[in-house]
């Protein structure tokens, strides 16, 4: 498998000189995978999110290419997020800012903090609600470790962005983003009670500040997710490469594969005709 770990972005997977050709270095590259996984005696290759012109590459070299659909943010220069509201129809922008109006009206306050502006205190916070989380959905706490996180926040702590919500003062959530060159990565979030909409502010409406505030063309707020698209982060397609060692098996999936795109490209037709934008935009 590769693939970065827990980590559904999409981003490149072979990484090669400058001074090489990717086209001719990738048949030679999948052919010592195919080798490696024959020695290992491992049943099929996968490679997870690469980008569209590599995904090409790859089904090029003789894999099969797989996609599926995720749901991004994409930043049309606003200035404010206003502006960003003034995209929608009058009804989706009120229910937008009914959502952040309950949250302010529950007593709850939020603030963004890059990574070397998060005391120790706070980074335990967020970690026991990323714990939170996973007991919640899998009955275990989760598969990084509290000093992983330390690690991050002292290597790469201006690529780091944590929401913090507060009641009465006290911390009661906490949801973490990547900073990438021009893409906020929305990754892990967590709670100690439950407020009505806070999931949205804290996960998607506070990223989307801060990728107008900063400037960010797009925010990648995780997979999954339908309930995004009504908040105004679009349908897209994104893809995943692989090769089976059965030959049936392999022929079997190739055909399913064809099917299911058509499937893939009617949803996300579908899909977009639910954002919350105006009719003409």
């Amino acid at each position: 498998l590769t693939a970065i770990p827990f980590t559904p972005a999409t981003g490149p997977r072979l990484v090669l000189r400058d001074d090489l050709d990717r086209d001719k270095v990738m048949p030679a590259v999948v052919s010592q995978m195919q080798a490696r996984a024959q020695q290992l005696n491992a049943s099929s290759l996968h490679i997870l999110f690469p980008d569209l012109d590599e995904t090409s590459a790859w089904q090029q070299a003789g894999l099969m290419c797989r996609s599926g659909p995720q749901y991004h943010w994409f930043n049309r220069d606003y200035q404010c997020f206003e502006d960003f509201l003034a995209d929608f129809s009058s009804r989706k922008r009120k229910n937008l800012r009914k959502e952040r109006r309950v949250v302010a009206e529950q007593g709850l306050r939020l603030e963004r903090l890059r990574g070397d502006a998060v005391s120790e205190a706070q980074w335990r916070f967020f970690f026991h609600c990323y714990q939170l989380t996973y007991a919640k959905r899998s009955g275990h706490g989760g598969y990084l470790s509290e000093a992983f996180f330390q690690a991050i926040a002292h290597a790469m702590p201006e690529q780091l962005l944590l929401v913090l919500a507060y009641h009465e003062d006290k911390p009661v959530a906490a949801a973490l983003n990547f900073e990438g060159r021009d893409t906020l990565y929305g990754r892990y979030w967590g709670c100690v009670r439950e407020y009505d909409f806070l999931h949205f502010e804290a996960c998607y409406y506070q990223g989307i500040e801060h990728c107008i505030e900063r400037g960010l063309s797009r925010f990648d707020p995780g997979a999954q997710g339908e309930h995004k698209i009504q908040r105004g982060f679009t349908p897209i397609r994104t893809y995943s490469n692989h090769w089976l060692a059965d030959p049936a098996f392999a022929d079997a999936v190739q055909r399913f594969l064809v099917e299911e795109d058509a499937h893939i490209d009617a949803y996300l037709q579908e899909a977009a005709e639910l954002l919350p934008f105006k009719q003409n935009d």
